[in-house]
Formats: C-alpha cells, sequence, structure tokens
C-alpha cells in the first residue's frame, strides 16, 4: 500500500481511503459485525484512513473494526453542526461511540461556499478549541462545490479539503471537473490537505471503473481517494487496484462492476421530506410522487434517512 503525507497535518496516510457511507443504514446496512470485517479486512490490507460522518451513523462499525488493532489508523469524521453546543455534542458523541481519545480530522459537512463556511463558522471555532485542547488533530471542510474549495484555500484555519471528484464531473454542483481539478490545485498551493470522494460518481462510473480510478489517481494533489466498499471482495478489489496489481479473474467476476441507482418504492407518500434532504436537486414531486432524475443523483442515499415511509434505497 501506498502512503502520502495529508497536507502539512503530518499524517501519513493510505491512498486508498475506506468511505464508510456504504456499509450502514443508509446504504448497504449490515449488520455490525459484518461491516466491522469488511473494515478489518482493509486494514489488514495496509488502509489506515477511514472516512465517516455522525450522519452516516457508522460509528459502531469502526469501533468495532479497532477493537485489538494496535496499528496507527486516522480517522475523519464530520458534522453538520453550525453553532458551537451543537458541535460540542458532535464531537463528543464521534469521541464516545468510536471509544477514542481524539478525532483525527473533522471536518465541517457539505460546506458550499464562503457563505456556509462563515454560517458554521461557530462550530469551526469549536473544533478549533477543541484542536488546542488535543480532542481533534485536523479540520476542515467536505464539499460538492467548487466554491467551497476555493473559500477553503484561503482560510488559514483550515487543515483538510474533502472535494467532490471524478472524471464525469457527476455531483459538482457549480461547475465541470475541469473546474473542481483547478480549485484542488489551487488549495494545493496553499498547503491544504486533500483527499477525494466520489470517485465512481456515487456508482454511476462503475461500468468504467478504470477509467474513473485512473483518471483520480492521476491527480498528484490528492493525498488519498475515499472509495466505499460493502464486501470483503470489493476491498481486495480495490487494494489490488490502488497496488497496481493484476487482478485474478474469479475475483474480477465475483466483483460485478454494474452501475447501481436510487430506487423509489411505490408506496411513496408523497410528503416531500426527500425532496427538501437533496442538495444535489435531484429529486422531485411529481404527482405527489417522488421522481429521480439520475443525471443529478449522488446516490449517497442520504435522501432515504429521511424517509417516514422507508421507501427509498439504492440497489
Amino acid at each position: 500500500m501506498e502512503y502520502r503525507t495529508l497536507g502539512r497535518t503530518g499524517f501519513n496516510v493510505s491512498r486508498l481511503c475506506f468511505g464508510a457511507l456504504t456499509i450502514g443504514p443508509l446504504q448497504a446496512n449490515l449488520p455490525v459485525n459484518e461491516g466491522a470485517r469488511v473494515i478489518r479486512k482493509a486494514l489488514e490490507y495496509g488502509v489506515n484512513f477511514i472516512d465517516t460522518a455522525e450522519y452516516y451513523r457508522t460509528y459502531p462499525y469502526i469501533k468495532e473494526a479497532l477493537k485489538s488493532w494496535t496499528d496507527e489508523v486516522f480517522i475523519t469524521t464530520k458534522s453538520y453542526a453550525y453553532t458551537s453546543e451543537g458541535m460540542k455534542r458532535s464531537l463528543e458523541k464521534a469521541l464516545r461511540e468510536l471509544k477514542r481519545d481524539y478525532i483525527d480530522i473533522f471536518l465541517l459537512h457539505e460546506q458550499e461556499s464562503i457563505l456556509t463556511i462563515k454560517g458554521h463558522w461557530e462550530a469551526m471555532e469549536y473544533l478549533l478549541k477543541a484542536k488546542r485542547d488535543g480532542k481533534v488533530r485536523a479540520v476542515g471542510i467536505s464539499t460538492h462545490c467548487v466554491a467551497g474549495v476555493t473559500a477553503a484555500a484561503g482560510i488559514p484555519e483550515i487543515d483538510v479539503i474533502h472535494p467532490l471528484i471524478n472524471i464525469k464531473g457527476i455531483g459538482i454542483q457549480d461547475g465541470t471537473a475541469s473546474d473542481m481539478l483547478k480549485a484542488i490545485k489551487q488549495a494545493a498551493r496553499a498547503g491544504k490537505g486533500l483527499y477525494g470522494m466520489k470517485a465512481l460518481g456515487g456508482g454511476n462510473l462503475l461500468a468504467s471503473y478504470d477509467e474513473a480510478i485512473s483518471y483520480v489517481l492521476g491527480i498528484k494533489e490528492l493525498t488519498s481517494v475515499a472509495i466505499g466498499m460493502q464486501t470483503l471482495d470489493e476491498v481486495e478489489y480495490n487494494v489490488r487496484v490502488f497496488n497496481r496489481e493484476e487482478i485474478p479473474p474469479a475475483l474480477q467476476s465475483k466483483v460485478k462492476r454494474k452501475p447501481r441507482r436510487l430506487h423509489i418504492e411505490e408506496w411513496c407518500q408523497g410528503c416531500g421530506a426527500c425532496v427538501k434532504r437533496c442538495q444535489a436537486g435531484a429529486v422531485k414531486l411529481v404527482n405527489n410522487k417522488a421522481v429521480v432524475n439520475e443525471n443529478l443523483c449522488r446516490l449517497c442515499g442520504y435522501c432515504g434517512a429521511v424517509c417516514p415511509e422507508f421507501c427509498i434505497k439504492i440497489i
């Protein structure tokens, strides 16, 4: 496994980052022991970087996977909190549920621009205090927006940026892949640590997996790339790809690279909760039923978390 230093943090992280969203309740909803086995397998292969968020509800999986593990593992989590008190609760929850004394990287979740960062600055100030107290080691933002990366690049207090980037620009809210790449390069020049998300477009680029992964691995400014994995076979497959190793035919046949999609059951009541939750504008109501625009959908599963009828899932 290749390791690189994440900006000025000094963290020597694996090129492959385990994206924990996919094992949890918003997507595969694996039993905790099964999801923990998937994470543990990644650790055994040399992955030492895990990306999660309070919203993903995957802390129990990570805690279970790390039982008796002695090698260093870097964990990033995120929160939507915008007040000091809200961020205090988020940090305390992360420390408690992950059973750790500190969080390596804590990000403001889904920031769009300098305006949203300013709107969440009280929460950031709490994180900066927690950093001084040793409860957080680095702070930053995650973003699906070019403007978010550009804004964060100019803020001295921000250590890490987690941007959405893929070869087709799927999910970027305010520009193209080329626009995002320019912003990433600008942030790297400013000394920010960067690791990418949605390299496979939330699953939309699975059919062109090799091309999509080759693209993000070719971006030298990205220290690491977070990939969601749900099975032991997917872990081995991705590790081999990142290590530039040959994929055995048997493994190739097990890991079928088929695009996923957001499925909305026919019993949808048209309450509109998913429409309000989707920041990509991919869901709307038509004849009092939720419908998805697959060209805009990031396949994050966030909409399913707010559906009172449990009729939204990724398949």
